[in-house]
């Protein structure tokens, strides 16, 4: 039996690195905005009128600034699992660039373990799975 392809959900959005994954943003090169997902056409700061972005790699870490269940299976392009098994979502900012991301919590945290303020990690974990494929997506683990 061969190993599954790993593929992520939503390609270019998230990579991996020695130091450990991360998000991939873009950052305004006039007045160092920094956007995610990536923004390429011109800069949404109203006081700058830039249009060049460079790729940046985003904080791992940041601090828990909300969170809710997702009880209901999302509708398309979200591939869950079948069966759909409810989980967390949480709303995340970031250390460095002070804005927030969501994602889903890690396997296993449910919103009872959590705590606004609490420091969170951004970890790769799967989101379904084929007989041929894994699908990976970003997710929110928090720090030990």
């Amino acid at each position: 039996m061969s190993a599954r392809v790993e593929r992520p959900f939503l390609e270019g959005w998230f990579a991996k690195d020695e130091a450990g994954a991360h998000l991939v943003g873009a950052r305004c090169t006039s007045c160092g905005t920094y956007y995610f997902p990536r923004q390429v056409r011109f800069c949404r700061n109203p006081a700058c009128e830039g249009e060049q972005f460079e790729d940046v790699p985003l904080s791992r870490r940041g601090r828990l600034w909300s969170f809710t269940d997702a009880c209901y299976q999302p509708p398309e392009p979200y591939i869950a699992a079948d069966p759909f098994v409810p989980f967390a979502i949480a709303a995340v900012e970031l250390e460095r660039e002070k804005m927030i991301v969501l994602g889903p919590v890690v396997q296993g945290v449910g919103v009872d373990a959590l705590t606004v303020g609490m420091p969170m990690e951004l970890v790769i974990g799967t989101l379904s799975e084929t007989p041929t494929e894994r699908h990976l997506v970003w997710q929110w683990k928090p720090v030990a």
